[in-house]
């Protein structure tokens, strides 16, 4: 059995008395100390090390925050003014999940706990390096503005080659390379073959949406000291690389984690990372001099920043939002939507869409104006010849890959009504705040969808049809 203990003490306080205090907790308990916990800030403590030492544990730590989050048995006012929580030692047994055995005791200058783990898992990082593992993920930006002229430092930049090495991937075959191009000729025509590309896509647009598109910064090729270019062997390892035979696809998996493991060591470091997509791959590799059985995953601009945005620049922009998770989690099978320890949703029938587009919640904010023609087959090059066109297929044969197209084979009438929400969820994420909707086929399926993009964009926020309220939608749905 592990054995948890938690420990609030004074500075100064000796090994002796700790010593004597967890003896006291520990006597007629059965089970090993695994881990030691403390409020942040007393892991220094020569008196507490001493103590860890000898139970050959593990010295875990909690910021005083979390600590006053947890209900305990025995809170102390004085503490609490102390400490910043009512309770050290209980509560940093309750925060390691551990059952409470032995409630507190206390000696002169410390108070002792100790919790019981029914089960041995293998031990977590401490509270503190577990807060920089989700702070280095969530402050991780795509960079392309505010880079120094300061070039990258050879050791710098192996450690964060390092890092990216140590990805993992598919039959430990490790198909990356990293180029490292810091020649200003050849970024200069990387950064031609981008702009090329920008004004193609800048074309492609509505004009609403063009115009937005003017204010964005694409790319820093030519700003930075550094860019790196991520390459893929899809046939390292030869033929018997294991698992890459079901999937081959793992192979280009395996190199995408190792440009993210790059990037997150990057930030860690202090280093901006802009990842640009505005290009033929066949275009790049032809100007680095790629040889032929090896394809272009990832191409960064790397360097040092004046600062990191508080947000990526699409939502500061407005351009795009972010994906809230509870739209993305399924329990079981698809559309039982729910985040752990919540009751799955079925999947979205009448009545829940009738009740998402009741909901308060609004997330619309854009000003593009999207047509949505829902059909289920037919010829539909002539509707986009026009750039604010969307076709959504229903039918089941699937069309010809053209992201001007959707396709949404639903097997019910009820998955329909879900797909069509998740549809006008996704197109106010990117902006959308106005969508023109209009069903071109007569089957219930895609009836139904039509049905749930309206009801989705509407719960969203966004106009639909000259409508930007839910008004008679539950009498709609008899």
């Amino acid at each position: 059995m592990t054995l948890v203990v938690g420990i609030g003490l004074r500075a100064g306080t000796p090994y002796r008395e700790l010593r004597d205090l967890v003896n006291r907790a520990l006597a007629g308990v059965e089970g090993t100390v695994g881990s030691v916990v403390t409020v942040e800030g007393r892991e220094s403590e020569p008196g507490l090390q001493r103590l860890v030492a000898s139970l050959d544990a593990q010295l875990l730590t909690a910021t005083s925050q979390e600590l006053a989050e947890q209900v305990v048995p025995t809170p102390s006012e004085q503490v609490g003014q102390l400490a910043g929580t009512a309770s050290v030692s209980e509560a940093a047994v309750v925060l390691s999940g551990a059952e409470l055995v032995v409630p507190k005791l206390k000696s002169a200058g410390a108070t002792v706990a100790v919790g019981r783990l029914d089960t041995v898992a293998a031990p977590g990082y401490s509270l503190g390096d577990r807060e920089v593992v989700h702070r280095v993920i969530a402050e991780r930006r795509d960079v392309r503005r505010g880079f120094l002229d300061k070039p990258v430092d050879h050791e710098l930049l192996t450690r964060v080659l390092e890092a990216a090495h140590r990805a993992p991937s598919v039959g430990l075959s490790q198909p990356w390379d990293f180029l490292l191009v810091r020649d200003v000729a050849t970024r200069r025509k990387i950064h031609e073959l981008a702009s090329a590309q920008r004004d193609t896509f800048a074309a492609s647009l509505p004009p609403d949406r063009r115009s937005a598109f003017d204010g964005l910064k694409i790319e820093a090729i030519l700003d930075t000291p550094l860019n790196i270019a991520v390459t893929c062997d899809p046939g390292r390892g030869g033929r018997h690389v294991l698992g890459r035979h079901a999937d081959p696809r793992t192979v280009w998996f395996s190199a995408a984690i190792a440009v993210q493991n790059l990037w997150l060591a990057a930030r860690a470091e202090g280093l901006g990372v802009g990842w640009v997509s505005f290009f033929e791959p066949g275009e790049v590799a032809a100007v680095l001099g790629l040889p032929a059985h090896v394809d272009l995953v990832g191409y960064l601009c790397v360097g040092h920043v004046s600062e990191f945005a508080a947000a990526p620049e699409l939502v500061r922009s407005g351009w795009a939002a972010r994906r809230p998770l509870a739209w993305a989690v399924h329990q079981e099978q698809w559309g039982q939507r729910g985040l752990p320890g919540e009751e799955p949703s079925p999947a979205v029938a009448v009545q829940a869409a009738v009740a998402a587009a009741e909901s308060p919640e609004r997330v619309a904010g854009g000003r593009q104006v999207v047509r949505v023609l829902v059909m289920d087959g037919g010829d539909m090059a002539e509707h986009l010849r026009e750039a604010d066109v969307l076709v959504v297929q229903v039918g089941a044969e699937k069309p010809a890959a053209d992201f001007g197209v959707l396709w949404r084979p639903a097997r019910t009438a009820d998955e329909a009504v879900e797909l069509g929400v998740e549809v006008a969820r996704d197109l106010v994420l990117q902006g959308a705040g106005t969508l023109l909707v209009d069903c071109v086929a007569e089957s219930e399926v895609a009836e139904r969808l039509t049905q749930g993009i309206r009801w989705g964009a509407l719960a969203c926020g966004a106009v639909v049809n000259g409508q930007d309220e839910p008004g008679t939608v539950s009498d709609s749905s008899a």
